[in-house]
Protein backbone atom coordinates (compact mmCIF):
# COMPACT_ATOMS: atom_id res chain seq x y z
CA UNK A 1 0.00 0.00 0.00
CA UNK A 2 0.96 3.51 -1.00
CA UNK A 3 2.18 5.56 2.27
CA UNK A 4 1.08 8.80 0.26
CA UNK A 5 -1.99 9.95 -0.87
CA UNK A 6 -3.89 6.85 0.78
CA UNK A 7 -6.99 8.51 -0.60
CA UNK A 8 -9.70 6.04 -1.93
CA UNK A 9 -11.07 6.42 -5.49
CA UNK A 10 -14.67 7.18 -5.29
CA UNK A 11 -14.77 4.80 -8.26
CA UNK A 12 -13.31 3.84 -11.55
CA UNK A 13 -16.22 3.13 -13.38
CA UNK A 14 -17.49 6.89 -13.09
CA UNK A 15 -13.85 8.03 -14.34
CA UNK A 16 -14.23 5.78 -17.24
CA UNK A 17 -17.48 7.38 -18.21
CA UNK A 18 -16.15 10.79 -17.46
CA UNK A 19 -13.04 9.86 -19.96
CA UNK A 20 -15.79 8.90 -22.76
CA UNK A 21 -17.40 12.26 -22.08
CA UNK A 22 -14.43 14.38 -22.58
CA UNK A 23 -13.98 12.84 -25.80
CA UNK A 24 -17.79 13.39 -26.52
CA UNK A 25 -18.09 17.09 -25.29
CA UNK A 26 -13.97 18.01 -26.37
CA UNK A 27 -13.16 18.60 -22.56
CA UNK A 28 -9.30 19.28 -22.84
CA UNK A 29 -6.36 21.34 -21.03
CA UNK A 30 -7.69 22.49 -17.53
CA UNK A 31 -11.10 20.33 -17.36
CA UNK A 32 -10.77 17.57 -14.51
CA UNK A 33 -13.74 15.13 -13.65
CA UNK A 34 -14.30 14.74 -10.22
CA UNK A 35 -17.11 15.98 -7.66
CA UNK A 36 -17.76 18.44 -5.28
CA UNK A 37 -19.24 17.95 -1.81
CA UNK A 38 -21.93 21.01 -0.42
CA UNK A 39 -22.71 22.52 2.77
CA UNK A 40 -25.14 19.17 2.89
CA UNK A 41 -22.93 16.64 2.66
CA UNK A 42 -24.06 15.73 -1.11
CA UNK A 43 -21.92 14.66 -3.25
CA UNK A 44 -22.39 16.02 -7.03
CA UNK A 45 -20.03 14.69 -10.08
CA UNK A 46 -18.94 16.74 -13.05
CA UNK A 47 -16.05 18.68 -14.14
CA UNK A 48 -14.04 20.82 -12.35
CA UNK A 49 -11.02 23.88 -12.98
CA UNK A 50 -8.31 24.61 -10.81
CA UNK A 51 -7.85 28.34 -10.29
CA UNK A 52 -4.17 27.90 -9.42
CA UNK A 53 -1.47 26.51 -11.90
CA UNK A 54 2.22 25.05 -11.28
CA UNK A 55 3.25 28.70 -10.29
CA UNK A 56 0.51 29.43 -7.71
CA UNK A 57 -0.95 26.71 -5.85
CA UNK A 58 -2.26 28.40 -3.09
CA UNK A 59 -5.06 29.90 -5.46
CA UNK A 60 -6.29 26.10 -5.44
CA UNK A 61 -7.07 27.09 -1.75
CA UNK A 62 -9.15 29.45 -2.11
CA UNK A 63 -11.89 28.35 -4.42
CA UNK A 64 -12.80 25.93 -7.63
CA UNK A 65 -14.61 26.16 -10.50
CA UNK A 66 -17.19 23.41 -11.05
CA UNK A 67 -19.84 22.04 -13.84
CA UNK A 68 -22.43 19.25 -12.52
CA UNK A 69 -23.00 16.69 -15.40
CA UNK A 70 -26.35 18.18 -16.18
CA UNK A 71 -24.49 21.35 -16.72
CA UNK A 72 -22.46 20.03 -19.58
CA UNK A 73 -24.00 20.76 -23.04
CA UNK A 74 -23.03 17.76 -25.59
CA UNK A 75 -24.72 19.33 -27.98
CA UNK A 76 -22.75 22.84 -28.17
CA UNK A 77 -19.86 21.40 -26.34
CA UNK A 78 -20.28 23.48 -24.31
CA UNK A 79 -19.64 23.63 -19.95
CA UNK A 80 -21.26 26.10 -17.59
CA UNK A 81 -18.93 26.17 -14.74
CA UNK A 82 -19.85 28.01 -11.56
CA UNK A 83 -16.97 29.29 -8.53
CA UNK A 84 -17.11 27.88 -5.01
CA UNK A 85 -15.40 28.42 -2.02
CA UNK A 86 -15.49 27.22 1.26
CA UNK A 87 -18.78 28.90 2.10
CA UNK A 88 -20.20 27.02 -0.51
CA UNK A 89 -18.86 23.62 -0.50
CA UNK A 90 -16.98 21.45 2.02
CA UNK A 91 -14.76 19.46 -0.32
CA UNK A 92 -13.70 18.61 -3.75
CA UNK A 93 -12.10 15.98 -5.97
CA UNK A 94 -10.56 16.13 -9.03
CA UNK A 95 -8.29 13.72 -11.16
CA UNK A 96 -4.95 14.44 -12.60
CA UNK A 97 -4.29 11.44 -14.93
CA UNK A 98 -5.57 8.58 -12.54
CA UNK A 99 -4.42 10.42 -9.57
CA UNK A 100 -7.08 11.60 -7.06
CA UNK A 101 -6.41 14.67 -5.64
CA UNK A 102 -9.22 15.57 -2.62
CA UNK A 103 -9.48 19.20 -1.20
CA UNK A 104 -11.17 19.63 1.94
CA UNK A 105 -11.95 22.67 4.06
CA UNK A 106 -10.31 23.36 7.08
CA UNK A 107 -10.10 26.12 9.44
CA UNK A 108 -6.94 27.07 9.98
CA UNK A 109 -4.60 30.41 9.46
CA UNK A 110 -1.15 29.87 8.22
CA UNK A 111 0.81 31.36 11.62
CA UNK A 112 4.00 30.31 10.40
CA UNK A 113 3.57 32.35 6.66
CA UNK A 114 2.83 35.07 8.50
CA UNK A 115 5.92 35.09 11.00
CA UNK A 116 7.74 34.54 8.10
CA UNK A 117 6.52 37.51 6.53
CA UNK A 118 7.55 39.44 9.75
CA UNK A 119 11.15 38.48 9.20
CA UNK A 120 12.12 38.27 5.50
CA UNK A 121 9.81 41.57 4.61
CA UNK A 122 9.44 44.87 6.20
CA UNK A 123 6.80 47.71 6.13
CA UNK A 124 3.24 47.83 4.17
CA UNK A 125 4.36 44.51 2.02
CA UNK A 126 4.82 42.31 4.92
CA UNK A 127 1.71 43.61 7.22
CA UNK A 128 -0.05 42.97 3.80
CA UNK A 129 1.10 39.59 3.71
CA UNK A 130 1.02 38.56 7.59
CA UNK A 131 -3.16 39.70 7.42
CA UNK A 132 -3.42 37.79 4.02
CA UNK A 133 -1.91 34.37 5.92
CA UNK A 134 -4.08 35.06 9.01
CA UNK A 135 -6.94 36.36 7.88
CA UNK A 136 -7.72 32.94 5.88
CA UNK A 137 -9.63 30.95 9.23
CA UNK A 138 -11.24 28.62 6.46
CA UNK A 139 -9.52 27.53 3.21
CA UNK A 140 -9.67 24.54 0.97
CA UNK A 141 -5.99 21.86 2.01
CA UNK A 142 -5.17 19.01 -0.08
CA UNK A 143 -4.98 15.88 1.25
CA UNK A 144 -1.70 13.77 1.45
CA UNK A 145 -2.96 11.04 3.82
CA UNK A 146 -6.65 10.13 5.17
CA UNK A 147 -6.84 8.08 8.36
CA UNK A 148 -7.02 7.99 11.72
CA UNK A 149 -4.38 11.11 11.72
CA UNK A 150 -5.15 13.19 8.22
CA UNK A 151 -2.58 15.00 7.02
CA UNK A 152 -2.70 18.41 4.42
CA UNK A 153 -0.72 20.15 2.55
CA UNK A 154 -1.03 24.28 2.61
CA UNK A 155 0.72 26.85 0.90
CA UNK A 156 1.61 30.32 1.99
CA UNK A 157 -0.19 33.55 0.88
CA UNK A 158 2.21 36.18 -0.79
CA UNK A 159 1.96 39.76 -0.53
CA UNK A 160 -1.01 40.29 -3.46
CA UNK A 161 -3.63 37.78 -4.76
CA UNK A 162 -5.19 38.76 -8.15
CA UNK A 163 -6.01 36.83 -11.12
CA UNK A 164 -1.97 37.48 -12.24
CA UNK A 165 -0.88 37.50 -8.36
CA UNK A 166 2.46 35.71 -9.61
CA UNK A 167 3.45 39.45 -11.49
CA UNK A 168 3.10 40.78 -8.30
CA UNK A 169 5.56 39.30 -6.35
CA UNK A 170 9.25 38.40 -6.99
CA UNK A 171 10.09 35.14 -8.33
CA UNK A 172 12.33 33.94 -5.26
CA UNK A 173 9.08 34.67 -2.87
CA UNK A 174 7.29 32.69 -5.73
CA UNK A 175 9.61 29.63 -5.98
CA UNK A 176 9.82 29.75 -1.89
CA UNK A 177 6.24 29.65 -1.15
CA UNK A 178 5.66 26.66 -4.10
CA UNK A 179 8.35 24.50 -2.77
CA UNK A 180 7.88 25.14 0.95
CA UNK A 181 4.10 24.00 1.73
CA UNK A 182 3.55 23.61 5.18
CA UNK A 183 2.07 20.01 6.50
CA UNK A 184 -0.95 20.37 8.70
CA UNK A 185 -2.72 17.73 10.48
CA UNK A 186 -6.27 16.44 12.47
CA UNK A 187 -6.40 13.28 14.68
CA UNK A 188 -9.47 11.54 14.37
CA UNK A 189 -10.97 14.68 13.18
CA UNK A 190 -10.03 16.53 15.78
CA UNK A 191 -8.73 20.41 15.58
CA UNK A 192 -6.20 20.82 12.66
CA UNK A 193 -2.79 22.34 13.69
CA UNK A 194 1.02 22.16 12.02
CA UNK A 195 2.74 19.08 12.05
CA UNK A 196 6.49 19.08 13.35
CA UNK A 197 8.68 16.62 15.39
CA UNK A 198 7.78 17.53 18.80
CA UNK A 199 3.84 17.63 17.91
CA UNK A 200 4.31 14.69 16.23
CA UNK A 201 5.85 12.75 19.80
CA UNK A 202 2.66 13.94 21.50
CA UNK A 203 -0.35 13.09 19.12
CA UNK A 204 1.09 9.82 18.69
CA UNK A 205 2.04 8.83 22.17
CA UNK A 206 -1.41 7.14 22.67
CA UNK A 207 -0.24 4.06 20.65
CA UNK A 208 2.13 1.62 22.32
CA UNK A 209 2.98 0.42 18.80
CA UNK A 210 4.91 3.91 17.97
CA UNK A 211 5.62 5.14 20.84
CA UNK A 212 7.89 2.46 21.82
CA UNK A 213 9.51 3.10 17.94
CA UNK A 214 10.05 6.75 19.36
CA UNK A 215 11.33 5.28 22.40
CA UNK A 216 14.36 3.09 20.89
CA UNK A 217 15.00 6.00 18.41
CA UNK A 218 13.86 3.68 15.30
CA UNK A 219 12.36 7.35 13.24
CA UNK A 220 14.90 9.10 11.73
CA UNK A 221 12.82 11.93 10.95
CA UNK A 222 12.50 12.50 14.77
CA UNK A 223 15.87 12.20 15.66
CA UNK A 224 17.10 16.01 15.12
CA UNK A 225 14.49 17.68 17.31
CA UNK A 226 15.55 21.03 18.98
CA UNK A 227 15.44 21.65 22.73
CA UNK A 228 12.47 23.93 23.14
CA UNK A 229 13.49 27.55 23.20
CA UNK A 230 11.85 30.15 25.42
CA UNK A 231 11.17 34.08 24.16
CA UNK A 232 9.19 35.51 21.71
CA UNK A 233 12.03 36.20 19.42
CA UNK A 234 13.03 32.43 19.58
CA UNK A 235 9.79 31.42 18.93
CA UNK A 236 8.79 32.79 15.68
CA UNK A 237 13.00 31.73 14.62
CA UNK A 238 11.58 28.30 16.07
CA UNK A 239 8.09 28.75 13.75
CA UNK A 240 10.11 29.60 10.49
CA UNK A 241 12.83 26.79 11.11
CA UNK A 242 10.07 24.06 11.06
CA UNK A 243 9.63 24.89 7.15
CA UNK A 244 12.71 22.99 6.69
CA UNK A 245 11.86 19.63 8.63
CA UNK A 246 11.65 16.67 6.38
CA UNK A 247 7.76 16.61 7.76
CA UNK A 248 7.51 14.16 4.45
CA UNK A 249 9.62 11.66 6.08
CA UNK A 250 7.26 11.81 9.01
CA UNK A 251 4.34 11.43 7.21
CA UNK A 252 6.27 8.90 5.67
CA UNK A 253 7.75 6.82 8.70
CA UNK A 254 5.22 7.82 11.95
CA UNK A 255 1.98 8.93 10.64
CA UNK A 256 2.03 6.35 8.20
CA UNK A 257 2.88 3.65 11.13
CA UNK A 258 0.23 5.41 13.41
CA UNK A 259 -2.54 4.75 10.83
CA UNK A 260 -1.89 1.18 9.93
CA UNK A 261 -1.27 -0.19 13.52
CA UNK A 262 -3.17 2.28 16.21
CA UNK A 263 -6.41 2.47 16.99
Amino acid sequence: MKKLLLIGLFGLASFNIYAQEQEDIGVYNNDKYGYIINKAGKKIEGVLQLHGGFSSPWQNQLKVRFAAIADIDKTKKRIKFTTYDTDDIKEYMLYEGDTPRVFKSVKYSNMREALNSSESSTGLAAGFKAINNLSRTEQFAEVVVEGKITVYKLYGYPTALSANSTQAISQAETDRLRETPNYIFSKKGGKVEELTPAKAKIILADCPYVKAKIAKGEYGSLKNEEKKRSGFGKFIRDEISNATVDKLSIINEVVYDYNENCK
